[in-house]
């Protein structure tokens, strides 16, 4: 038995020396990359909101609305690809001081407008067609994937800069990659979005502006291992 163990450890320490002797030299490094583009396109996710007492009565209510707000969506000229209802919800809401319950119906819409300069007019249009909450502003690029790309380049060409730079005091070279990881993470910007009453607009007034697009940022970020030569 003691034999047995013997061989086994000896041949585990060979196996171990063998490793270290094929043991490759390399370098690990992360890089990232920045791209800067001006919106061209926004995510908008709405809500209609119903309360009262009677459970057919707040869903019919908030039905007739969200028919009107359809409607309206159709007549600004938004294909019906770029518009879809998200979230359909009727739920009791029971007062206990008055022991008795009301009702709370919601209806959610995601929209995608391609043209940022109709957002004033379309979001006035469906604050007057009943809709009472905004819950996201998302802004976006048409060219989302091709910017995406150069991030990934820009962020690669970063991570071969750092490791020219910490192997040339080294009188060594960089060689191949031979492990490439992505640590990009989705992050889109969010604009401040007004209150309701911030956007109607008095009939002799001017249009107001409520939308500062700004510029948005798509960032890749990745770990990449070298062989040195």
């Amino acid at each position: 038995m003691k034999k047995a163990i013997l061989i086994l450890g000896l041949l585990f320490m060979t196996m171990t020396y063998a490793q270290d002797q094929k043991q490759v030299p390399m370098i690990n490094v992360s890089g990232e990359g920045k791209v800067k583009v001006i919106p061209d396109q926004a995510s908008i996710s709405i809500t209609i909101e119903t309360k009262g007492t009677k459970a057919e009565d707040v869903k019919k209510e908030n039905d007739t609305k969200m028919d009107a707000i359809l409607k309206f969506i159709k007549k600004s000229n938004i294909v019906k690809e770029d518009f879809q209802t998200q979230r359909v919800a009727l739920n009791p809401n029971y007062d206990y001081l008055k022991k008795k319950s009301n009702y709370v119906a919601t209806q959610s819409v995601q929209i995608l407008l391609k043209d940022l300069s109709k957002y004033d007019v379309l979001m006035e249009g469906l604050v007057n067609e009943g809709i009472n909450r905004i819950d996201n502003v998302e802004f976006k690029s048409s060219k989302m994937v091709q910017l995406q790309s150069e991030a990934r380049k820009l962020a690669m060409k970063e991570a071969k800069a750092k490791a020219d730079d910490f192997v040339s005091v080294l009188g060594q070279k960089v060689g191949k990659a031979i492990l490439i990881s992505d640590n990009s993470q989705t992050y889109s910007p969010q604009p401040r979005v007004f209150a309701m009453k911030a956007m109607a607009m008095d009939g002799a007034a001017a249009p107001r502006e409520t939308l500062a697009a700004g510029e948005i940022e798509i960032t890749a970020n990745v770990s990449v291992s070298f062989i040195l030569e």
